[in-house]
């Protein structure tokens, strides 16, 4: 991995001399209050390495009459140069051979020049960017698609199962009626029979009214008809006879009542209701568990699909133990970018860099007083553990800092260039610097 072995800044923004070897591995803190040049410092080593696109947009130290002169030697044995009026570019490889920006782009990653734009990216660009890191990108993006697919649909189908538990519970039912409606056709013709039976009673009860009459008439003919007496009197037995035949006939007629029928016939319609009601709700019921069934089926779909995503992600060569994706969003340790400690932040960026370019063994990093001595030196001892070369600024003047920025200069060498490179190095022993 390339680190940067030492460096020279002069007259950059509030830069006005500043010599520095780094340590190789872990920290190297650039302390000093505000406004005295340590964001400078990174600033410098950024647009020597970076490009004219990391140009400050005042370079020169104002009041200087000197323009900006940039020095630093790499580890792989480039020495890269910006001075002149123009700040042009320089870069020597170990054998003299020149060469340009190119160079340095394929060297160096642009993230760690710029860690906050790393740091200030949204969730889901922290997420595309580990994973472009560890090549399964497109795969969990099919995955956490089909995953989105299947939730919008358990979500659709749970609504309709829901919907239908909640009407079936509005229906009526009643225990007490037939599981299918009723004809009513058989009531109406049992109806019909007795209705012509009655008839036929009515009928003959007429013949007897008729017989009666036809006998009164007749017994009359005989007293004017003496002389047909013999006649008139068979056919009166015969008649009277048939009378008194009819009469018994007609003592034994009972008339069936047709009222429990008709009663029947009119209450049908209402017994149809409550069957296609209890039909309705058993339908309704059937239908929700139906949904409910699918909505079961497509948890464990979901449930599978995530099996899925933790394989692959289990499987990838990921920069950082507990680092994953979850819905395209960074998480270490399960925890998102605004839940994570501000140590772990850096230390997730760090490693995605780190993973992004592996030939670049260094970072810049602003503003570490965010942490506290103890995370300081905990990131730190990962930092060497690591193999990596930080260099970051803190406003402190406290014994953590490795050096102290202070007018522009490093404090106790305020004569540029003039004494002895420092190493920048601090040992950690038992939490003390």
């Amino acid at each position: 991995m390339i680190k940067i072995n030492n460096l020279e800044i002069e007259n950059v923004k509030r830069v006005k001399a500043v010599r520095l070897e780094p340590s190789q591995n872990g920290l190297t803190i650039i302390g000093g209050k505000n406004g005295q040049g340590k964001t400078s410092v990174l600033d410098a080593i950024a647009w020597v390495l970076g490009g004219n696109k990391f140009q400050p947009s005042q370079a020169q130290r104002n009041g200087s009459m000197t323009p900006p002169h940039l020095h630093i030697e790499l580890s792989n044995g480039l020495i890269v140069e910006r001075k002149g009026k123009n700040s042009d570019l320089k870069v020597i490889d170990s054998k003299g051979n020149k060469s340009g920006q190119r160079l340095l782009d394929e060297l160096v990653e642009q993230l760690a020049l710029n860690l906050p734009k790393f740091m200030q990216a949204s969730n889901k660009e922290k997420g595309d960017s580990l994973l472009q890191i560890i090549g399964v990108g497109d795969k969990l993006g099919a995955l956490d698609l089909k995953e989105q697919q299947l939730y919008n649909r358990r979500t659709e189908i749970g609504r309709i199962a829901d919907q239908k538990k909640k009407y079936a519970a509005e229906l009526d039912m009643h225990p007490d009626v037939p599981k299918e409606p009723v004809s009513a056709a058989e009531l109406i013709r049992k109806q019909q029979d007795i209705l012509a039976r009655n008839g036929e009673n009515a009928r003959k009860r007429q013949s007897v009214d008729i017989l009666k009459q036809r006998a009164v008439i007749l017994q009359q003919e005989v007293i004017r008809m003496e002389e047909a007496l013999l006649i008139k009197k068979e056919e009166h037995a015969k008649i009277s006879a048939d009378l008194v035949i009819a009469q018994k006939s007609a003592l034994d007629l009972h008339d069936e009542n047709t009222a429990e029928l008709e009663k029947n016939i009119n209450d049908i319609d209402m017994l149809n209701m409550k069957i296609r009601a209890n039909m309705d709700r058993e339908k309704a019921e059937m239908d929700a568990e139906e949904y409910s069934k699918q909505v079961d089926g497509i948890t464990q779909e979901i449930a599978d699909i995530r099996k899925q995503r933790t394989a692959l992600l289990n499987n990838a060569d990921l920069p950082l133990p507990d680092l994953s994706v979850d819905k395209g969003e960074l998480t270490y340790k399960g925890y998102k970018w605004d839940n994570m400690s501000a140590s772990e932040q850096l230390k997730v960026a760090t490693a995605i860099i780190r993973k992004l370019n592996p030939e670049c063994g260094f970072v810049l990093m602003d503003k570490l007083e965010q942490m506290d001595i103890e995370t300081l030196q905990e990131f730190g001892t990962w930092l060497e553990a690591e193999g990596l070369q930080a260099i970051a600024t803190r406003v402190s003047t406290s014994d953590e800092c490795s050096i102290i920025i202070e007018d522009g200069y490093i404090k106790g060498e305020e004569m540029p260039f003039e004494t002895a490179i420092p190493t920048g190095k601090k040992v950690w022993e038992e939490g003390k610097f």
